[in-house]
């Protein structure tokens, strides 16, 4: 049978058309982002473009990221300074407020200050409040004070915000043996004993010691030694000044013998002639 009017078919919709967009084909209704932060929809065979919108749901963004249009959350810029997420810091007005940032939000808390004292000093006098004092065997101290405990001198205390820290005197270095220590009545620390003075003078070169004010000839008749008070020895040489022209040399004397003068006897060398002093000593002449 002939269809009636309400059973005719119904008239076909020609599908949309795409867009051909810089040499990119697009779907109808696709929805993309172009260089710049332009965002761009295929409408109708059409390409509509705009900039594109960004939802910020924080406070403090940070910048986009290199290759992004949108600010991001993930942290927060407070006064010029990038925080990240959970930073915890104080701002630059030195209010002693401190601020965290979470999911790019800032948030900042001022202190709490206790009425009257508090237990240590002010920082940034950010609170008006005083110190704790000290109690400590009977006697109340002010913040600060230094005082020795049962005034030896040996012991350092001091009050810091109610408590007391007590710590030794520091001790020079002995530059002494630990076996010359000597911790004298009164004293804090310990000192080297006092070195006996010298009774005289040690020689190590044969063992004898001489006492001091002894002279001695060390070897040579013409060098004379003298033990010091203080265990040194000083040695001194004798200048000879007297001369004459038929010197003697004795044995064991510095200077020679010119007592002969003038008519002394004269001997050749290796020549032999008895003592005048001595008849039973035979002398002989020898030219050096």
């Amino acid at each position: 049978p002939p269809l009636s009017p309400s059973q005719s078919p119904a008239p076909s919709v020609p599908p949309s058309p795409g867009c051909w967009h810089r040499g990119v084909s697009r779907e109808p209704g696709a929805l993309w982002t172009e260089p710049g932060c332009r965002s761009c929809t295929c409408q109708e065979g059409r390409v509509l473009c705009g900039p594109v919108s960004c939802s910020i749901p924080c406070s403090h963004p940070l910048p986009a990221p290199a290759g992004g249009c949108c600010p991001t959350c993930t942290g927060c810029l407070h006064e010029g300074v990038a925080r990240a997420e959970g930073d915890v810091f104080s701002p630059s007005d030195g209010n002693c407020s401190v601020c965290v940032c979470l999911a790019g939000n800032v948030s900042c808390l001022s202190p709490e200050c206790p009425p009257g004292s508090c237990p240590g000093p002010s920082p940034s006098d950010c609170c008006s409040c005083h110190p704790a004092k000290c109690t400590f065997r009977g006697r109340t101290y002010a913040h600060g004070a230094r005082f020795s405990l049962d005034g030896d001198g040996c012991t350092t205390c001091v009050c810091q915000g109610g408590e007391v820290e007590c710590s030794f005197a520091p001790c020079p270095v002995l530059d002494c043996p630990q076996h010359q220590w000597h911790l004298r009545p009164g004293q804090c620390c310990s000192s080297c004993r006092d070195t006996p003075v010298p009774t005289g003078c040690f020689l190590d070169d044969n063992g004898v010691e001489f006492p001091v004010g002894q002279l001695w000839s060390p070897g040579d008749p013409c060098e004379l030694c003298i033990c010091q008070a203080d265990g040194s020895v000083s040695c001194r040489r004798t200048e000879c000044l007297e001369t004459c022209p038929h010197p003697i040399r004795i044995p064991g004397q510095c200077c020679p013998d010119c007592s002969a003068g003038e008519h002394a006897l004269v001997f050749s060398n290796n020549e032999t002639f008895p003592s005048e002093l001595d008849p039973c000593l035979s002398c002989i002449c020898l030219v050096r």
